[in-house]
């Protein structure tokens, strides 16, 4: 199957460029982000923990924001995008 990944932030240093094409068996979210891990090995620190997708990982299929057991249909078009590290911010008066 073929799926077109449009990825943010630091996943672009991995695949240089915004959108990629993925050919992959087809399956849930969570394995299209391992097969895209697969593909663009460097993107690995940014999606996972361990062997665990990061939590603050956000995926959307077709433009809806996707959980990761949720199926992909073999049209759809996928988004990655990993955590955003922030710095602190003081907020005090």
């Amino acid at each position: 199957m073929e799926t077109e990944i449009t990825v943010y932030g630091p996943l672009r240093s991995a695949t240089g460029q915004k959108t990629v094409t993925l050919e992959w068996s087809g399956g849930t979210a969570a394995d299209a982000i391992a097969a895209f891990v697969d593909a663009y090995p460097r993107a690995e620190s940014q999606l996972y923990d361990g062997e665990t997708v990061r939590p603050s990982v956000r995926v959307t299929v077709d433009d809806e924001r996707a959980g990761l057991d949720e199926p992909v249909p073999s049209d759809a078009s996928l988004a990655l995008m990993p955590a955003v590290q922030g710095g602190s911010r003081d907020v005090s008066l």
